[in-house]
């Protein structure tokens, strides 16, 4: 089996790849669209005009396609440690992208702030627990007290049989005319080799460590949830 580089570096920095990505989300996420729409209204119940917003995880852009048309005075600075895909964030993002800045690289890359708000959707599973502990710290410390922080990722429970349980479910969600079973046998692999899933209640205990308050979750998409909290 390959490593977790390498397949990294096959599904975020390999062109054929980039060039499928925004056909993705919609696959595995169920309710994707709908899921950054709420991510807009809750960012909106605290973030007001002139806002500026950190994205981590932005490569691809459609989020910040997303937060940009829902409020046209908002500013965004959007952090992904993949070249290629912030290229293809900057294409997607087409007009809006004059109130966008990409910086390549993880949290570290961000600028200091502070921020009215941050974001990061479908980005924390690729890293493990001690890595993740860190970046929500360093979110926190880039954002103004009680500005609100957006997180989704895969989180299902971890107990004997569920992991597996809901690794076949992931899976069958996603066959479909343009997935078929074989192809999603293997992203499940994947996903279980080379992501780091967490029980929701440790996904919950990560947020409040990093002192992140009134912990809400907002969405679940059967292997995928959100949260909404506050620094």
């Amino acid at each position: 089996m390959e490593s977790k580089a390498d397949f990294l570096q096959a599904a975020f920095h390999a062109p054929e790849a980039v060039a499928k990505y925004a056909d993705s989300p919609p696959i595995a996420v169920p309710g994707f669209a709908d899921m950054q729409r709420m991510a807009a209204l809750l960012l909106a119940e605290r973030v007001r005009e002139n806002g500026r917003i950190l994205v981590v995880g932005a490569g691809g852009g459609l989020e910040l396609k997303v937060f940009a048309e829902a409020e046209p005075s908002w500013r965004f600075d959007g952090v992904d440690p993949s070249q290629p895909m912030l290229q293809l964030a900057e294409q997607t993002l087409g007009p809006l992208a004059s109130r966008v800045r990409l910086h390549e690289g993880k949290i570290d890359a961000a600028p200091e702030g502070p921020f009215d708000a941050a974001t990061c959707i479908l980005t924390m599973h690729f890293e493990d627990v001690e890595v993740r502990k860190q970046m929500l710290a360093s979110i926190r410390q880039r954002l103004k007290p009680q500005a609100p922080f957006i997180v989704v990722h895969l989180s299902f429970p971890q107990s004997e049989g569920a992991r597996e349980r809901w690794l076949s479910r992931y899976a069958a969600y996603m066959v479909r005319p343009a997935v078929d079973a074989e192809k999603a046998s293997q992203f499940r692999k994947a996903v279980d080799a080379y992501l780091t899933i967490l029980d929701p209640q440790h996904d919950e205990a990560l947020l409040q460590e990093a002192g992140f308050t009134n912990v809400e979750l907002f969405y679940v998409g059967f292997a995928f949830r959100g949260w909404v909290c506050y620094a």
